[in-house]
C-alpha cells in the first residue's frame, strides 16, 4: 500500500510532537540542576517590583528606577515571580523551569514557523536542530535576558510571517499574532529593532515588486489597506510591549533613550579571554561573534544553517517565486545575517561569548531546516539512496551536540564544537563558565565533604569563605553554614573559585571540584592556617 504525501506529512508531525514531548520531560527532570549567575538576584528583584508596581496601582514605581534593569523588559521575571507563588519550588528553581518552559514554546514556535514556510520535513529538522544546539539550550535555562529574548524573537518572525502571507489584509488571528509577537520581543529587549529593519526592509522589497507588476498607484493603494489593516496589531503591540515594560510607555522616548543607552557601553572597561589574549572588551576585534558562531555552534546547524542564509537571499531575488514567500524568506536571512554584520561593521563592546546573540539561533535554525529538507528532496529525485544518506548524516549531526550536552550537563551553555576541539580545546583560549554556574555544584561538594569527615565551623561562628564569582549565586548554594562571601581571603576557612583566568590558584589543598572534560569550571580550597592574601590575578596589560 502505498503513503499518500498527507499520510507522510502526518508520520513526520508526530514525530516532531514526540520531540517536544521528550524535551519538557527533560525540562521537567532537570530543571534543578542548574546554578545561579551573576545577574539571577537582580532579576528575581526586578520581577517583584514589577509584581508591586501592578500589585500597588502603579503607585510602586521602584521597578522604573532600578538599577539600570528598566531598560529591559521584566516580562520572564515577572512569569517566574507569579509561578513562585503557586509551585512548590523556591523562586531560583522556578526560575529555571520557567526558563526551560520557555525554551519549549521557542522549539514550538520555531518547528510550526518552518513548517509553515517549508512544509512538515523542514519544520522538523529545524526542530532538531534547535533542541540540539546547546547554546540555546544552555541559555534558556539560566539566562534571564538572552533565553527569553531568542524565544520573543522567534514569535516576534511568526507574527510578521503571518500578515505577510495575507497581504494585504491579513486576518484578525494574523493581526494578534503580529501585536503579540512585536510587542514580547520590543518589551524584552529593544535589539528587537533589528528584526523590525529586516522585516521592513523585506517589505521594501515586496512593495517594489508589486511597484513593477501593477504599477505604482495600484501598489501604494495595497499598502495603505494593509496598513490601515494592521493598525489592530499596532495596537495590542504597544499594550504588550507595555504590561512587560511599563518604563517604555510612561514616556513615548524612552525606547529611544533605551537605544541610545545600549548603543554605548555602560561599565567601566575589562578585559576578558579571546583567541588566548586578555583584550578590553571594547577592544574586541570585529572577528569576535563570527569567531564565536564558528566555534560555538554545532557543525551541521552552522553547515545548514548557512546554506539556507544563501539560499534564502538567493530566492528572494528570483522573479519566478511569489513575492510573499520571497519577503518572508528575506526577513529570516537578515534576521539571522544582519545583527552579525552590524557587529563585525561596528564593532561594539562585546563580551560574556555570544549570549548577546542567541536570538540568531531560531533563525538560523529555521534556514536549516529548510535547507536540509531542499536537499533530501532534490537528491530524491535523482537517487533515493543519496537522499537516505544525506538525512542519515544530518541525524548523525544532530545526535553529536545531544551526546556533548549530556557529558556537559549542566554547563551545556559553555559548549565548544570540534572545531574548537570541544571545551578542552578551548581551555585557555575562550571564557568557559563565566556565569558561574558551577558554585552550585561546587558547593554541595563542599558541604557533603564537610559533612563526611564530620568538620564543624569554630565556636560561635560560621565558616568564612571568599569567592571569586559571583556572590548572591554562592551564598545561595553554600547555605547557612557560611558567612556573607567575602572579596578578601585574609581570615577566611576557604576559598570557591572559578576556574576562569581571573582566579588565582593558591598553594592549597582542594577540597572540591567541578570539571568536565578534565578542565576545572569551580574548585574549593582549604586555606585554614595558610596566608594567601590575594582572590584575583592582576591581567597584564
Amino acid at each position: 500500500m502505498s503513503i499518500t504525501a498527507g499520510s507522510s506529512e502526518r508520520i513526520i508531525d508526530r514525530f516532531a510532537i514526540a520531540i517536544l514531548i521528550a524535551t519538557a520531560a527533560v525540562v521537567a527532570v532537570t530543571f534543578r540542576d542548574f546554578g545561579l549567575g551573576w545577574d539571577d538576584y537582580t532579576h528575581a528583584q526586578y520581577g517583584d517590583l514589577l509584581l508591586s508596581f501592578y500589585g500597588s496601582g502603579f503607585s510602586n514605581r521602584d521597578a522604573l528606577k532600578f538599577v539600570n534593569l528598566y531598560y529591559y523588559g521584566g516580562g520572564f521575571d515577572m512569569a517566574a515571580a507569579l509561578l513562585a507563588k503557586v509551585l512548590p519550588f523556591d523562586l531560583f528553581e522556578t526560575r529555571r523551569l520557567a526558563g526551560g518552559l520557555f525554551g519549549v514554546i521557542g522549539l514550538f514556535v520555531t518547528w510550526r514557523l518552518t513548517r509553515r514556510i517549508g512544509g512538515a520535513l523542514s519544520g522538523l529538522f529545524a526542530l532538531l536542530l534547535l533542541a540540539s544546539c546547546p547554546h540555546y539550550v544552555g541559555h534558556v535555562f539560566m539566562n534571564p535576558k538572552d533565553g527569553p529574548f531568542a524565544v520573543a524573537v522567534v514569535l516576534m518572525l511568526y507574527g510578521l510571517i503571518r500578515v505577510i502571507d495575507g497581504y494585504p489584509k491579513p486576518t484578525l488571528a494574523a493581526n494578534a499574532w503580529f501585536g503579540v509577537g512585536l510587542g514580547l520581543a520590543f518589551g524584552t529587549r529593544i535589539m528587537a529593532v533589528l528584526i523590525a529593519f529586516s522585516a521592513a526592509v523585506a517589505f521594501m522589497l515586496f512593495v517594489a515588486i508589486e511597484i513593477r507588476e501593477l504599477g505604482t498607484r495600484p501598489a501604494f493603494n495595497r499598502v495603505g489597506r494593509f496598513l490601515l489593516a494592521i493598525i489592530p496589531g499596532l495596537l495590542i503591540f504597544y499594550v504588550t510591549m507595555g504590561l512587560i515594560w511599563p518604563w517604555a510607555v510612561i514616556d513615548p522616548l524612552n525606547p529611544f533613550r533605551a537605544v541610545s543607552y545600549f548603543s554605548h557601553f555602560f561599565e567601566a572597561p575589562w578585559r576578558e579571554l579571546f583567541a588566548g589574549r586578555l583584550i578590553l572588551v571594547p577592544d574586541m576585534p570585529r572577528s569576535y561573534v563570527p569567531t564565536l558562531l564558528a566555534l560555538k555552534l554545532p557543525e551541521v546547524l552552522l553547515v545548514l544553517g548557512l546554506i539556507g542564509a544563501v539560499g534564502a537571499l538567493v530566492a528572494a531575488c528570483r522573479r519566478d517565486f511569489a513575492p510573499p514567500r520571497r519577503a518572508i524568506l528575506l526577513t529570516i536571512a537578515m534576521t539571522a545575517v544582519l545583527p552579525v554584520a552590524i557587529a563585525v561593521i561596528t564593532r561594539p563592546a562585546m563580551y560574556n561569548g555570544i549570549r548577546h546573540f542567541v536570538f540568531l539561533i531560531p533563525p538560523l535554525a529555521i534556514l536549516g531546516g529548510l535547507a536540509a529538507s531542499y536537499l533530501i528532496d532534490h537528491l530524491a529525485r535523482r537517487a533515493k539512496p543519496l537522499a537516505g544518506v544525506a538525512a542519515l548524516l544530518i541525524v548523525i549531526g544532530v545526535i553529536s551536540p545531544v551526546v556533548d550536552m549530556v557529558r556537559l550537563h549542566p554547563y551545556e551553555y559553555t559548549h565548544y564544537n570540534r572545531i574548537a576541539g570541544g571545551v578542552k580545546g578551548a581551555d585557555g583560549r575562550y571564557m568557559l563558565d563565566f556565569w558561574g554556574l558551577s558554585f552550585k555544584q561546587a558547593a554541595q561538594a563542599l558541604n557533603a565533604k564537610l559533612e563526611a569527615d564530620g568538620i564543624k565551623p569554630p565556636p560561635g561562628r560560621k565558616w568564612k569563605i571568599a569567592v571569586c564569582g559571583p556572590h548572591p549565586p554562592a551564598k545561595i548554594a553554600l547555605g547557612p553554614d557560611f558567612d556573607e562571601p567575602l572579596w578578601e581571603p585574609k581570615g577566611a576557612d576557604f576559598l570557591m573559585l572559578l576556574g576562569e583566568f581571573y582566579c588565582v590558584r593558591p598553594n592549597a589543598p582542594v577540597l572540591a571540584e567541578v570539571a568536565r572534560d578534565g578542565v576545572p569550571y569551580a574548585q574549593v580550597y582549604d586555606i585554614r592556617g595558610r596566608d594567601v592574601t590575594r582572590l584575583l590575578t592582576l591581567p597584564p596589560p
